[in-house]
């Protein structure tokens, strides 16, 4: 059963990681801010998988990838991990990791409008419903009206919910120049060249900023070094990895659906390790915007 659902396990094991990822980075975030956060977890996430290539592979950096990998990879990790997830790990210190994820139930669907658009594919009536499932269901938690008769007023800053917006369509476009990249090739040294492409990106953005001071001062921030640290195991190494095992080996639809369950995976946490207060209505809208997820793939 195991070796016949690799794929769909792997995606599952995704969802794990990139719970315990956004918790670990929401903490981080709102204490060194996002650049300094990105260019640290990237930078540990590159060590961990070129020790672990070597130990596999033989080979400390991915020198045997073709131009094609190099090329779509790279430019994934651009917009994935630079755009995508610069967006999104600023959304974490605005309006906190469990509904930044919530949002980023919008991936799939994302992802399945630039295939539309990008490479002609079609979109049922049955995804269309799915769509509108996940938007809804995001609508239901960030929404809400006081007393009757009211104007409905959203509950997050508008700022930290357009940030985790665009996260969702840089993590969306991403992963589809992911798939289109690596075709066989594999995936941790895949995800080895995307993260050194986020490497790249992050360090001329800092430098154009000036920014280097304040990634020095991260590393004597204990609680936010070991949020980076746990982070950065999770997921560029673990998380992201697993993610591109599991579109190799399985449908990457199926695979979509199976990571985007995080929003409500990462309840519980939320509630008892974090003290936050989840209405009976913000898990609703969670488990209606993952249906739609599902459903969105059927």
């Amino acid at each position: 059963m195991f070796s016949s659902h690799f794929g769909e396990f792997a995606a599952l094991l995704t969802a794990v990681f990139w719970t315990i990822t956004a918790l670990s980075f929401e903490i981080a975030a709102k204490k060194v801010g996002t650049y300094s956060l990105n260019i640290i977890r990237l930078s540990f996430a590159f060590v961990l998988l070129a020790a672990f290539s070597y130990f596999r592979r033989g080979l400390i950096l991915p020198t045997d990838a073709s131009l094609h990998a190099w090329t779509w990879l790279s430019l994934s990790g651009i917009i994935g991990f630079v755009i995508g997830d610069m967006f999104l790990f600023a959304s974490f210190a605005m309006i906190g990791a469990r509904i930044s994820m919530l949002i980023m139930t919008l991936v799939p669907p994302l992802a399945a409008i630039m295939s539309w658009f990008i490479l002609g594919e079609t979109m049922s009536l049955m995804a269309l419903a799915g769509m509108s499932l996940v938007v809804g269901g995001i609508s239901i938690s960030i929404w809400s009206r006081q007393n009757q008769g009211e104007k409905m007023k959203l509950n997050y800053p508008i700022k930290g919910l357009l940030f985790a917006l665009l996260g969702a369509i840089g993590q969306a476009g991403g992963l589809i120049l992911s798939k289109f990249g690596m075709i066989d090739y594999d995936p941790f040294a895949a995800t080895q060249i995307r993260i050194m492409a986020g490497l790249f990106g992050f360090a001329i953005i800092i430098t154009i900023l000036k920014r280097w001071k304040f990634v020095k001062a991260t590393f004597s921030n204990k609680p936010a070094m070991v949020g980076i640290s746990i982070g950065s195991f999770f997921g560029p190494f673990l998380g992201v990895s697993f993610s591109l095992i599991a579109i190799q080996y399985t449908n990457a639809g199926i695979a979509a659906t199976l990571m985007a369950i995080v929003p409500i995976l990462i309840i519980p946490p939320a509630i008892l390790l974090f003290k936050q207060k989840v209405s009976l209505k913000e898990a609703i809208g969670a488990l209606i915007s993952v249906g739609g997820v599902v459903l969105f793939f059927i």
